[in-house]
Order: C-alpha cells, then structure tokens, then sequence
C-alpha cells in the first residue's frame, strides 16, 4: 500500500490522508459527545442532594490521577501542545494524547466542572492526523498539515459547523492560509462533519428564529463589544492568576485540581447553571426562556467567569469554547435587558440576537480569532442575517482585547517559556533548520603547548580562519585562535619558538550548544559581530557554526515554503 502511495502526487497523497483523518476525527468527537450526554444526564438526577458539591472536585482529581499516574500525560489546554508541536517539532504528537485527553476531559466535565470538549478533542484529532502522518512516512511540512487537518475535522464535526473547523485550523493552529494548507483541512473538516451527522444526525445545535435589526441594533454593537472585550480579559487574567496560584499552593497536582474542583461545586450550589459544558444554558438563553432578572443574569456570567478559571486554572483537562460560548451569550442576554430597561421605547432585535453577538464576540476577544468566531456563531445557529452584527461585533471585541491581552490564550503559555514563534517569519523558518546538521567539522584543532611555528604550518593548510584549542589530555575546549587576531606574528619568524598558542588564544570566547536554536545562535553571533562560533557540548568541541551557513540553509528553506 505504501509503495503505491508513495507514487501518488503530492496532492493526492495529502487529499487521501486527510480523508483519514476526518473520519478519525469525526469518530472521536461523536464518541465524546455520547459519553458526555450520558454523564450530564446522570449528574442532572443528582441535583438537589447536598453532596453534589463534591463531584466536581472529584472529577478533577480522578482525571489527573488517571493523566499523571496511568496516561502519563502532563496535562494543559490541550491547542497549545499541538500549536507547539506545529512550530517547532514538525507536527509529532503522541498517539497516547488521544484517548487520555478523551477520558480525562470526560470525567472534569461529566462530574460538574466548567470546561468543554474541543480543546481535547482538536488534540485528539491532531494527535490522530500525526501519527497517520508519521505511518505514511510523510515530510515535516506535510505532516503540519495533516495535524491540521485532524483539528480542523474536530471542532467541525463537534459543532457540526464545516467552515468554522477549517477557520479555526488555519487561523489559530497553522497561523497561516495556502492553498496547500486549505484543500485537505476543507476535505478533513468536510469528512468528519459527515461522519458526525450520520451517527448524530444533521442537527444545528442552536436553533435561532428571524429578526428584525434596525441601524440601532447594529450599533449598539459597539457597546456590547466594550462589554465581551472586558468578560474576555477578566476571564484570561483569571485564568493566569489561579494557574500561578495553585503552583504555590500545592506541588500536588491532584490536591490543586480537588481545590480548585470543590470551589466549582460550591459555586455551583448557589448557580447550577456553571456546571458542565452549558449548552443547555446556551439553548435556554438563545429560546429567550432565560426568566431571571438583569442583576442575577451578570452575576451568573461572572460565576461562570470564575468556575471556568476555576475549572482549568487548576486542573487544565478542558477547554475554552464552551465556556466562552455560555459567558458570550449571558453577557449579551445582560446587555439587551440593560438596554430594554434603560431605553424602553426603542425597538431593539431581541434576546438571542444580542445573545448570539455576544457569543461571537468573547470567542473572538480570547482566542484573538475573528473569524473563527464570525463563521462558528453563524453555522452553530444556522442564522446568516446576523453576519453583518457578528463580523463588527467580533472584529471590535477583539480589537479592544488586543490591547489589554495581545496574544491569545493558546500562545500566552508558550510565549511566556520562549516557545512561541510567528508562522512565516525569519525564527519559524530557522527553527525548522537543524543546528546539529549545520556545524562545520572541518576544522584543524590546536593545543595550547604547541609553539607558534607548528601553528604557522596549520594556517598554511587551512582555508578557515578559526582554530580550537582542546586541551591535549582531556579533550576539552579551552579557547579559539582567530587569524586576524595573530596576523602581526605570523610574519616576525623570531616569534616561531618563542611564543606558545596558549599565549595567543582567547579564553573568553562565546559558545553555543546542540541545545540552543538557531534565532539564538543568529542574535549572539550579530551581538558579538561574529561570522563563526564554537559548538561545544560537554566541554567538548564538536565543530563551528556559521552565520554564512545559516544563511545558506535558511535560502533553500525560504525556497521550498514558497514554492508549498
């Protein structure tokens, strides 16, 4: 099968597999789905005994004993592993991130915690994507795009929205739209959708009604923005603090998710509605049957704020959609009653339009993701006509969150540890480049003993102007001899047997590591105005690494992404 395959164009190959990869896909989420339905029905029967509270710090603690001692898996959102994984390891995930992020992720939101499944589901899916990748033996780059393309059939078939999936792929895990990219990631996220409705049926998981939106309607858009921009930066900022929180309170991650898991269900007894994923409340709001009043509507969206923090600050086995979708439409649902109350003789649109705005909006303001936002509302809720709202809605919000958050909440945890890199910038394409590959070996090695006339033989033979010096004994790197530095020597022939190379090396030279990557290795090099440096490793010299080189390499790079 391979061999047939591997005669295949480069297209077909990639089309194939990404029909793979959406059925995967869409299998994974229909059997999330399934398994979390039985799981909130089973804690729905439970409300109203006193110890319900318990269950959410339960949940969390059985889902990190069960990453952490059985999976060992370390944990997180789940979108900043594979964006990682995207930017600097070729798309390489493991196989065993697919079913421990499906049972952890059901046991934290079965049990009451706020979290819901695409997170987990977009690593299952890429996860699925990569390793298929890796048995079909494909390249770095086409493997990125396979990981992409498990995302995107994900949050398609989980949403049942097939555009949405391709948006959120290319815009917040790849960071960048080709056409190489786009065709399979549409076909994936087309196949998986597919799958899903003929297990689920076609179903739009928000059914809205017609409306009637005036010139006021749209805007007052800009105040509702203002609103889903500030709901968004609180519940980031919340996310941060409880997260740093929770590592000083405890070095036990299971005693930090109970903690934080036995605050939701305190929070839950008093407002229910921030348990779980909250698609009922979503539903509720959007059918304009949400019956409580305007204050009890902002502290329930603040609640919410606070579970989600709560939820993932300290146990991190969820994601971010669902909550986001639930806080967008109560603030929207607290935006419309305020403005009802305070301009009664306007005609406004209606809860659900104002709930669907806001939905879009704190979508778009924490995962910095416009259009993933514009086009998800739009295919969740089948309701079209409100495109103009949503698209001024999201991109204001996101702008206004921008300037408070500039990163969204997937990139801030690994640009805070140096991991993050722009697609198509000059450090992407140089972190693609290998530094073991570029280390020039050819190098005549040098000892400190040897008299200047020995050393004058060497440069003769020699087309580098870098020498090493290695201590004769044990091998160690001591220093470097520079041509330009000893040139007024080498023609005072009196010098010959009277000077030693270890008079003449420089011991505090700069050096790089097998460990350090190649936007470092370029910054010391400019900031030391240097065309070469040592590579040593254990204190052993392994060769010299090179700004021409680099420029080389990072040339022929340059070339084959262009031309993908």
């Amino acid at each position: 099968m391979r061999q047939i395959f591997f005669r295949l164009d480069e297209r077909i190959q990639l089309i194939f597999i990404a029909s793979l990869v959406g059925v995967g896909g869409g299998l994974a989420s229909v059997a999330l789905n399934r398994s979390l339905e039985i799981g909130s029905k089973w804690l729905y029967r439970m409300y109203g005994n006193w110890y319900v509270f318990l269950f959410p710090a339960i949940g969390a603690a059985l889902a990190c004993f069960f990453l952490n001692q059985i999976a060992r898996d370390r944990g997180g959102h789940g979108v900043p592993e594979v964006i990682y994984s995207v930017s600097k390891h070729g798309g390489l995930l493991r196989l065993r991130l697919f079913p421990s992020r499906l049972i952890s992720c059901f046991l934290t939101i079965a049990s009451g915690g706020s979290a819901g499944p695409e997170a987990p589901i977009v690593v299952c899916g890429a996860s699925i994507g990569s390793n298929i990748a890796s048995f079909f033996r494909l390249r770095d780059r086409q493997r990125i795009v396979i990981v992409g393309c498990g995302a995107a059939a994900a949050i398609a078939s989980i949403f049942n929205a097939p555009v949405a999936g391709i948006v959120f792929s290319l815009e917040a895990i790849l960071g960048e739209w080709t056409s190489l990219n786009l065709i399979p990631i549409a076909l994936a996220s087309v196949v998986g959708v597919e799958i899903s409705r003929l297990l689920e049926g076609n179903q739009i998981p928000f059914q809205t009604r017609v409306f009637f939106i005036t010139a006021t309607n749209v805007v007052a858009c800009v105040g509702l923005a203002v609103l889903t921009a500030s709901g968004s930066v609180l519940l980031v900022r919340l996310l941060k603090f409880f997260n740093n929180l929770s590592e000083r309170l405890s070095p036990y991650e299971w005693v930090r998710a109970s903690l934080g898991g036995l605050c939701v269900g305190i929070i839950g007894m008093y407002f229910p509605a921030v348990l779980g994923e909250g698609y009922g409340v979503i539903r509720t709001v959007i059918g304009q049957e949400y019956s409580k009043g305007i204050f009890v509507i902002g502290v329930v969206a603040l609640a919410k704020i606070l579970a989600t923090s709560l939820t993932i600050g300290t146990n991190r086995s969820g994601g971010l959609f669902a909550p986001c979708l639930v806080i967008g439409s109560l603030i929207g649902l607290f935006y419309q009653r305020l403005l009802v109350a305070s301009m009664p003789s306007v005609h406004w649109a209606g809860e659900s339009y104002f709930a669907l705005l806001g939905m879009a909006g704190v979508i778009s303001s924490v995962m910095q993701a416009p259009m993933t936002g514009i086009f998800l509302i739009a295919e969740i809720t089948g309701s079209y006509q409100v495109l103009l709202s949503v698209v001024l809605l999201s991109v204001l919000s996101a702008s206004l969150s921008h300037f408070f958050e500039p990163l969204s909440i997937y990139v801030q945890q690994l640009a805070a540890r140096g991991e993050w890199i722009r697609p198509r910038t000059d450090r992407q394409i140089l972190s693609e480049l290998d530094l073991a590959e570029l280390i020039e070996t050819d190098c005549h090695i040098v000892h400190p003993e040897m008299p200047l006339k020995d050393l004058v033989k060497i440069i003769q033979i020699s087309h580098r102007n870098y020498f090493p010096v290695e201590d004769s004994k044990t091998g160690e790197f001591l220093g470097i001899i520079r041509l330009d530095d000893i040139r007024s020597y080498l023609f005072n022939q009196y010098l010959y047997n009277a000077v030693l190379v270890e008079e003449l090396m420089d011991r505090d030279v700069n050096t790089v590591s097998l460990d350090d990557d190649l936007p470092t290795v370029i910054e010391l090099l400019d900031k030391t105005h240097s065309w070469s440096l040592p590579v040593v490793q254990d204190k052993k010299f392994l060769g010299l690494i090179s700004k021409a080189t680099i420029l080389d390499h990072y040339r022929r790079e340059l070339i084959i992404q262009e031309e993908t």
